[in-house]
């Protein structure tokens, strides 16, 4: 077995406990080794990527019990595509985090930071159902305490109801485990695929309802309507950095879908296309709200979050497909939709930051650094709306070709398109009252003055209560290292679409060996030799 397999899991783990116990009162000492953490984590990723590059499927067996009687985790092309994406996101995000000072507002962001990776890697590397709850808490408890990271009454109100609301989902994904343990005898996922396949047709329909019940939880991870509605005020309302971590959780909800539904419940089961019907309506409807709310948003922090619902939506169009170039498209789409999104969310917490902490989208004056924000806010909002050069366009493309075997293909392609035009409409109109009309006032207050008039002023801000439009914002350290880490982000994007050609060759692999089940399963259960008996 390979050691560095289970370094994604036990690396933050380590750190995160070592910060709480030795370095809880040296916030110096904490950024150091939280960095070094996931710099580590993110070398590790990397190589076990070039670890399963060969396609071959690699376990690791805690204990040396043999499955399905042990835990094991599992390396595949698709786990290590998610490690690579979440500690690059998990590093550079934090960086972020240092440079604004957000990781002084509060208590513990660090230790916080590297149990909510800890949780994030381990969802992705299990191979055991159960094992995949336990980590969704892990990730989840550690959210909660990052989500409400310096207080506030509005963020603190966001908070209660995010922790309500994955609570339930826990309860629910414990009733859905337990509903297809009483099935097939077993929680490990290829222990199960195959006691799916060999069940009855005519004796499935506790394992529809288990598996309905696993859509649903996961639905509620990924923020699928009707069962978004905990998204829009906790990414609104959470910490800058926080909020761009957030773009991978809702990403895991996805993962497990993917993993679950080509593994345990692939498409020639009973099961598979009762969960396809359910998913490409929840998804088009989801994109159709989510573009919608980034239209009528009023505002960034709101339409950053509506415009992350919007991605989730086309993204599980993809999903629902579940043919090969479906899955293939989804996960360029995944990596391009992750980094769009994280960008935005930092770039919204910039803005803030430089007009104390407002974020509704009203005239004010000009503010500092203005044309290199604008710049980072067109580059991302055009990632995100979907336009070109940027791999957003490329990525939707792909859904389209995807979903042309569709019978309402007419009708995918079409809510596709004409929500993409209510995001460009969005983004123009936010990044007109951001930046233009700004620079417009200030340059006729220039005029005014050489011409002895009156200079126009800028309208007067709403009256509201200071929790209703004023967020907190960090305390900077270093503003070069926050342009740096948005700038990584964006640099990614563009790296996604000068290299589009080898990316969707990683992606169409990954796809090719999703619907070759029969290697993960051999490799889980054929036993180890040396392996406890």
């Amino acid at each position: 077995m390979n050691h560095f397999i289970i370094a994604p899991v036990v690396l933050p783990a380590i750190i995160g406990g070592l910060i709480i116990l030795w370095m809880r009162h040296d916030l110096l000492l904490q950024r150091v080794f939280s960095t070094a953490g996931s710099l580590a984590l993110l070398g590790v990723a990397l190589y076990l990527a070039f670890y399963a590059s060969s396609g071959e499927v690699f376990v690791y067996r805690l204990g040396n019990w043999p499955a399905p009687f042990g835990i094991v985790l599992m390396l595949d092309r698709l786990a290590a595509l998610m490690l690579v994406l979440g500690a690059f996101l998990g590093l550079v995000v934090q960086l972020y985090g240092i440079g604004s000072g957000w990781d002084r507002k509060g208590w513990h962001f660090h230790a916080l930071w590297q149990f909510q990776m800890m949780g994030v890697m381990g969802a992705f590397l299990t191979g055991d159902a159960f094992n995949l709850f336990v980590f969704f808490e892990v990730l989840l408890i550690a959210s909660y305490g990052l989500m409400i990271h310096g207080g506030g009454g509005l963020r603190l109100r966001a908070g209660v109801q995010y922790v309500v609301i994955n609570l339930m989902g826990s309860t629910l994904f414990l009733a859905a485990l337990g509903t297809l343990y009483a099935v097939t005898g077993t929680l490990n996922m290829a222990d199960m695929a195959v006691k799916v396949a060999q069940m009855p047709a005519d004796d499935t329909a506790l394992l529809r309802a288990g598996a309905v019940l696993l859509m649903l939880v996961f639905a509620i991870k990924a923020a699928l309507v009707p069962l978004h509605f905990w998204l829009p005020s906790t990414y609104a309302n959470a910490p800058g950095p926080v909020a761009a971590l957030f773009a991978i959780m809702s990403k895991v909800g996805v993962y497990a879908i993917i993993r679950f539904y080509t593994l345990v419940f692939p498409g020639d089961s009973v099961v598979e296309g009762i969960v396809a019907d359910m998913l490409l309506p929840a998804a088009l409807i989801t994109l159709v709200v989510g573009q919608v709310g980034v239209l009528g948003g009023r505002n960034l922090g709101r339409v950053a979050a509506m415009s992350a619902i919007a991605s989730i939506g086309t993204l599980v169009i993809a999903v629902s497909m579940f043919t090969q170039p479906a899955i293939s498209a989804a996960l360029y789409y995944t990596i391009h939709s992750t980094l769009a999104a994280a960008a935005l969310f930092l770039i919204s917490d910039m803005i803030a930051a430089r007009r104390n902490g407002d974020l509704w989208l009203t005239l004010r004056p000009k503010i500092q650094d203005s044309g290199l924000i604008a710049s980072f806010f067109f580059a991302a909002a055009i990632a995100v709306a979907g336009l070109p050069p940027l791999s957003g366009f490329i990525g939707k493309l792909l859904v389209l070709d995807a979903t042309r075997i569709d019978p309402w293909w007419v009708g995918i392609w079409s809510t596709i398109l004409v929500t993409s035009l209510f995001a460009i409409v969005g983004f123009s109109r936010a990044g007109s009252t951001l930046f233009w009309l700004p620079f417009q006032l200030q340059r006729a207050e220039r005029i005014a003055e050489a011409e002895g008039r009156p200079a126009p002023k800028a309208p007067i801000p709403p009256k509201l209560e200071p929790d209703e439009h004023i967020q907190d914002i960090g305390d900077a350290v270093s503003p070069t290292l926050t342009f740096v880490s948005a700038g990584l982000l964006l640099a990614g994007l563009v790296a996604l679409t000068l290299f589009a050609g080898p990316a969707l060759h990683m992606t169409d692999s990954i796809a090719a060996q999703l619907f070759d089940t029969a290697p993960y399963v051999e490799s889980v259960l054929v036993e180890q030799e040396g392996a406890r008996p």
